[in-house]
């Protein structure tokens, strides 16, 4: 029962952070040193997908009208850009795994991105919000989006969604909410062949052998729901409020495990 209950506690802490800017990695990462135990890969990678689906549900229309409007000059645009950001992503991504580049998965290393890239939003905003309300993606915005995910990806702590939603506001998408969509269409297929990959890989490592898939589903349908729940009540926050208070959260996190935790 108590195995149980880390479970669901792990499905919520990762289907509230994943697509919110505060980085789910290092939050699984801190839940795990407090005490809800140290999981798989494949554990990690289940619930993940949970809230890749989630997010996939929020936008089925939204997806289904951009592969289907092909007579539509802005749907066919919207679409290629879409496209384009996902090549940038992927192709660095495979550079950065065939070089073996990637920072290690630690709680102070994480704590020191939550700090900075609390101070980086705030700047993000402050100069967004000097910007003329732009809810258009120019290929630029699609070019960087396509850079800040393979960044997000490299440096644990840095939040994907943060890193991409930003970067798109201070290329020119400056509207919060467009600039949100289009972050989080790019995410949805990169994050489904991110996660296939780390699938593969966990399975041909032998991972699947010993894992406990009643957990690994339990977590799943929870990191499924709630991330279904968050995601809704993000698009609604962002259409009359900044991302200020992630930003203070991120600052304060950061210091209070900076000061906190041991190294």
């Amino acid at each position: 029962m108590h195995d149980l209950l880390n479970v669901i506690l792990l499905g919520i802490v990762e289907g509230i952070t994943e697509f919110l800017p505060v980085s789910s990695t290092g939050h699984l990462l801190l839940a795990e040193k407090l005490g809800l135990g140290a999981r798989s890969d494949l554990f990690n990678i289940g619930i993940q997908a949970g809230a890749i689906l989630a997010i996939t549900l929020i936008y089925w229309k939204r997806i289904w009208n951009l592969l289907t409007q092909w007579s539509d000059p802005g749907a066919r645009d919207y679409l290629f850009k879409l496209v384009v950001a996902f090549l940038i992503t992927s192709v660095l991504g495979l550079i950065a795994v065939k070089t073996g580049f990637k920072l290690p998965e630690e709680v102070h290393p994480i704590a020191w991105a939550w700090l900075i890239g609390g101070f980086w939003m705030l700047g993000a905003e402050y100069f967004a919000a000097k910007m003329p309300d732009r809810s258009t993606v120019s290929w630029p915005v699609a070019v960087v989006v396509g850079v800040a995910q393979m960044v997000a990806g490299i440096f644990p702590g840095t939040s994907r969604s943060g890193s991409t939603i930003f970067a798109a506001m201070l290329t020119g998408t400056s509207n919060r909410a467009a600039a949100t969509e289009f972050s989080f269409l790019v995410g949805i297929p990169t994050m489904y062949a991110a996660t296939g990959y780390e699938l593969l890989k966990a399975i041909k490592a032998g991972g699947s052998a010993h894992e406990d898939w009643t957990a690994l589903a339990v977590g799943f349908v929870v990191s499924l729901i709630v991330a279904f729940i968050a995601v809704k009540w993000l698009l609604g926050y962002i259409r009359t409020h900044r991302f200020t208070w992630f930003a203070i959260y991120r600052i304060v996190l950061g210091v209070a495990v900076l000061a906190l935790m041991p190294t």
